[in-house]
């Protein structure tokens, strides 16, 4: 190791003298280089390194410790000769350094004569000088010190100006005070000074006061009194008797002088709260605040009336025992309350709180109309210069007077023009472009905060509004019609009233209503359905006449469509006198059908009025040939045109319920149902009769009720009824044939059993004798049968169903009659005069028949008895 650092030492000798050779001393070093190897001179030399100690101490040579230490010796001698060389050298520089230093000693002695000499001169030549500079100095300092104290005065007095400016509510006073404070700050006026360290908290504490004074007043003057408001209204409906209502008695507007008032009040408020930026924040307050106040106001009403209107409903006539029961049980339950309220109480009810939404919400569009002027009129100021502003404006605002426009629009605009440097969003350049989207910006939050006010009130009114109808969901399908209607109406009204003041279309209410409106469509309909089935099973199937005031409701029905003709609809006036002449119970045959829930009975009996007797002016069918039949579609045409909404399903109830008609009047008829169900003996001609003239009634008013329905229906959701209908109406038709085959069947059977009596009365005809000239029993049963039925028939179907029934009862007898008399032997001249008085007989019969004359010849009913006739016994019966 130790010839390692001598062999560095000469290393760095050697780099020292690279550049100058010293001779003898540059040739030795270079010996010393020559004879110790160039691996001992490496930078990275060390013999920690496994390769460096390899090279340096190869193993198994014995004469490396004696070379290692040639080595060693050969450094060691030339460095003593460098040392030795070079110190005359030293002893040289260290003299000189001595001598340096005696230098800088006497230099120090000069420079300090020097400065005393130059203090010495300066006392005597610019002293005044300088003395004149620094007073100037001391005065410039005196003068900041005078502006910096002035400064403080101005904002002490400024603080404590602000704090009476808050204190007395001037708004715009106290931002004033704070804009120019807060510009001292802005320019470091202030800065450095200890006193006002807190000025910027004080500043900001004041303007939050003053934005917490701007909020409380808008809010005050924005929404309406509830109390007031409250207490107008609920003294309005106690002051009133109990009269059913039909809507609403008034629209609540705001006048022209109020709206002058409220725009007075507001605008010095939004301007201030244009200035702090907060109006977009204290919109959204007033929104909160306004449905508070609306839904409290609601609350307290319901409240305040609830007992009045249950009291009223519990003394009228109108309340059934159970609706008191449940009044009495409801104890201090609101909804029990509201489901105690007769119809007329509850739309009472609903007309209060309309009032009271209306209040409001005319209100609310006013700000909010105010509101978008007001920043109209500001977006205005900004884009143009502040004296053509006021012409370019003042005409801008439609709902004002020109006049009063003019002056107002004036104000705004010096009012903006003068704060436009004072607003936090109008600093720097106006015509900057982020000032103008900053502008632009807030001017849209305005808006749709302003606008979501009034939005949110809608939505707060119909939720309200919705809940109150949901409490009673249960009751309003068991409502009369007319009942349901003005609720229907007032709902409908207060949703159309809502949309137009707000804006916000209430999909809630409207489902709600419509949902309501189904069930109501859906309770009557099962109603009508399970009343018509016991009707028919309690039917008899008597005739009765026709009343007047019945004929008048088929007029109507039939004339309702005359609309789509050109001709008047019959007016919802003439429809209720009809409905106030109707009976709201009826008892058929052996049956007692009364307390009906809507106060309108469902009923297609013929026989009713036997039963009423004297009370046949307001029993609930029509009559029409003996038929009876109404109110199972009357009502459902006054459902249709007074929910036009639900005329769809208004037809699809139409079709189902005469589809339960014509397929219970054939079990019970043609099916002799109402042999086990009304007690009947048998089923007659007649009682086939009376149900051919209700089914063929019911399919001739068939196309008028379609035009009548049809009328609110959409044409795309036309067709899909049209195939039902027309499903429908072939049933009816098909039903009709049935009985008119079943009719003609009961003929032909009657005639089939008189002709297998006819041998046994033939056998009578070969006496010697022809003492008795009249018919035989045979022809006077076929044509007191046949002309029997002919009487019940003409008595009760139309005569086109007549004849075509009888066509082919005269067939009927012409073919089979022939055929029987064909097949007769009669060998005496007696015998064959009475078969020719016989044919003769039933012949002026058939005549008689109100048949199509089915054959080519001018007699009517002629056939092949008449030929017949004419071949046995060469004669003929004339017409």
């Amino acid at each position: 190791m130790e010839m390692c650092d001598g062999v560095a030492i000469v290393n760095e000798l050697a780099e020292s003298q690279d550049g100058a050779a010293a001779g003898p001393a540059a040739s030795g070093l270079a010996a010393c280089l020559r004879e110790v190897p160039a691996l001992f001179f490496k930078e990275d030399f060390a013999l920690e390194d496994g390769a460096t100690f390899k090279a340096a101490c190869p193993l198994g040579d014995a004469a490396l410790q004696e070379r290692l230490g040639q080595h060693l010796d050969v450094v060691e001698a030339h460095l003593v000769r460098e040392i030795a060389r070079r110190s005359e050298s030293f002893y040289e520089a260290q003299g000189r350094l001595r001598g340096l230093d005696g230098e800088i000693v006497a230099a120090v002695g000069r420079i300090r004569e020097l400065r005393e000499v130059v203090r010495v001169l300066t006392g005597d030549l610019v002293g005044a000088a300088r003395q004149v500079q620094e007073l100037n100095a001391t005065r410039g300092n005196l003068v900041a010190l005078q502006q910096k104290l002035t400064v403080i005065l101005y904002v002490s007095q400024a603080l404590a100006a602000l704090k009476l400016l808050v204190a007395a509510a001037d708004c715009a006073g106290a931002l004033d005070v704070i804009d120019d404070l807060q510009n001292l700050l802005d320019t470091d006026e202030l800065t450095g000074l200890y006193c006002f360290r807190n000025i910027r908290d004080q500043l900001g504490t004041s303007l939050d006061s003053v934005n917490s004074i701007l909020s409380a007043e808008f809010v005050r003057a924005a929404v309406p009194d509830g109390k007031a408001v409250d207490a107008l209204i609920q003294a309005n409906v106690k002051r009133k008797a109990s009269v059913p209502l039909n809507g609403t008695e008034h629209e609540v507007n705001i006048d022209e002088e109020e709206s002058f008032i409220l725009r007075d009040r507001l605008l010095p408020l939004i301007i201030c709260l244009l200035r702090t930026d907060k109006l977009p924040a204290v919109l959204r307050i007033y929104r909160d605040t306004l449905i508070t106040v609306m839904k409290a106001s609601i609350k307290a009403t319901v409240a305040e009336l609830l007992p009045i209107l249950v009291a009223r409903t519990i003394d009228s006539d109108s309340v059934t025992g159970d609706r008191a029961a449940d009044s009495d049980a409801g104890g201090q339950s609101l909804a029990n309350k509201l489901r105690s309220l007769s119809s007329e109480g509850f739309v009472q009810l609903l007309s209060a709180i309309f009032r009271i939404v209306q209040v409001h919400l005319v209100q609310a569009a006013e700000v909010k109309r105010i509101v978008e002027w007001i920043m109209g009129n500001l977006e205005g100021s900004l884009s143009s210069d502040a004296s053509n502003s006021v012409q370019k404006h003042s005409g801008s605002v439609s709902d004002f007077s020109q006049e009063n426009d003019y002056g107002v629009t004036s104000r705004v605009s010096n009012t903006l023009t003068r704060s436009n440097s004072k607003f936090p969003f109008f600093q720097g350049k106006t015509n900057d472009m982020s000032s103008t989207n900053s502008i632009k910006n807030v001017r849209a939050d305005v808006l749709r905060e302003n606008t979501e006010a009034v939005f949110a009130a809608c939505d707060a009114a119909h939720g309200r509004w919705a809940k109150l109808l949901g409490v009673r969901a249960a009751l309003h399908p068991k409502l009369r019609l007319q009942e349901f209607l003005i609720i229907y109406n007032v709902t409908e009204e207060f949703v159309a009233a809502t949309e137009k003041i707000g804006g916000r279309l209430g999909y809630n209410i409207r489902g709600i209503v419509q949902q309501q409106s189904k069930q109501f469509v859906d309770y009557q309909h099962t109603v009508r359905m399970a009343k018509i089935k016991a009707v028919l099973d309690q039917e008899t199937w008597v005739a009765v006449d026709v009343p007047e005031e019945f004929q008048a409701i088929v007029l109507s029905l039939s004339s309702t469509y005359s609309v789509a003709n050109g001709m008047e609809m019959p007016s919802t006036d003439d429809s209720s006198k009809l409905r106030e002449n109707r009976v709201t119970s009826q008892e058929p045959v052996n049956s007692a059908e009364n307390n009906t829930d809507n106060g309108n009975a469902v009923s297609t009996s013929p026989s009713t009025e036997n039963n009423i007797g004297h009370a046949r002016s307001t029993q609930q069918t029509i009559v029409h040939g003996g038929v009876g039949y109404h109110m199972m579609l009357s009502e459902y045409v006054d459902i249709s045109k007074c929910l036009p909404s639900l005329s769809f399903e208004v037809v699809q109830r139409v079709v189902e319920i005469l589809k339960l008609f014509n397929t219970r009047t054939c079990q019970l008829v043609l099916g002799a149902g109402a042999m086990q169900v009304s007690g009947l003996k048998s089923i007659t001609s007649k009682h086939l009769a009376l149900a051919s003239q209700i089914i063929s009634f019911i399919y001739s008013l068939i196309p008028d009720i379609r035009r009548v329905l049809f009328l609110k229906i959409p044409e795309a959701r036309k067709q899909l009824l049209m195939s039902e209908l027309d499903r429908m109406t072939q049933d009816y038709k098909i039903h009709r044939d049935e009985i008119h085959t079943k009719l003609v069947q009961i003929m032909r059977e009657r005639l089939l059993a008189n002709l297998r009596k006819l041998p046994q009365i033939v056998e009578s005809w070969n006496g010697p004798e022809d003492t008795d000239l009249q018919p035989s029993q045979f022809a006077k049963a076929v044509t007191k049968e046949v002309s029997y039925l002919h009487r019940i028939l003409s008595q009760t179907l139309l005569e086109a169903d007549v004849q075509l029934i009888f066509r082919q009862v005269v067939q009927i007898f012409h073919s089979h009659i022939t055929e029987a008399f064909s097949k007769l032997e009669l060998s005496t001249p007696q015998a064959k005069n009475r078969l020719c008085r016989d044919v003769q007989h039933i012949l002026v019969c058939i005549r008689k028949l109100p048949a199509e004359n089915f054959s080519a010849e001018a007699i009517p009913n002629y056939g092949l008895l008449d030929d017949f006739l004419a071949e046995k016994f060469g004669t003929k019966v004339d017409e």
